[in-house]
């Protein structure tokens, strides 16, 4: 198997196979003590490893999956609701002597609940998207913090 390097931001990993999301933010680091090109790739990888170890965080294995899309779709609330509630007025206009005019009267309010019920589950989804997309950020910038801190320490200097 042929051996390529990936960059991500400005971590450079030998990786075998496909390459992987792009999460850490672009760092610039500028060797202030002379470090040769070799020297400086060892010491990012270094300090990639500890800044992974540190934080509980690896760049280089981020989830990319949307939590709305793991939840199922929402689309379609209201054509099911209807016909839920058709049925539901149907049987209940059996009973009351006019089962048309039940269903009918099911198929809206069946609708409209259904309407209102997937309107909340979309909301409900993005708001937990908004979350984890938060907290991502969060692991994100507390392993670039460490990642700079570790070639800081190094003789580099990180912007």
């Amino acid at each position: 198997m042929m051996r390529r390097k990936v960059y991500v931001g400005s971590i450079v990993l030998g990786i075998l196979g496909a390459t992987v999301p792009v999460l850490a933010q672009n760092l610039i680091i500028y060797p202030a003590k002379g470090q040769s090109q070799e020297q400086m790739e060892k010491d990012k990888f270094e300090c990639y490893s500890w800044a992974k170890q540190q934080t509980g965080f690896d760049p280089m294995v981020a989830s990319t999956t949307s939590p709305a899309a793991s939840q199922g779709s929402t689309e379609g609330g209201v054509v099911k609701g209807a016909a839920k509630g058709a049925l539901l007025g149907a049987g209940i206009g059996a009973i009351a002597g006019d089962a048309g005019k039940g269903a009918a009267i099911g198929a809206v309010s069946g609708g409209a609940f259904g309407g209102l019920k997937s309107r909340n589950q979309r909301k409900q989804a993005a708001q937990v998207e908004q979350q984890q997309t938060a907290q991502t950020n969060e692991r994100i910038n507390e392993y670039n913090r460490a990642y700079g801190a570790c070639l800081e320490a190094k003789g580099y200097t990180v912007k």
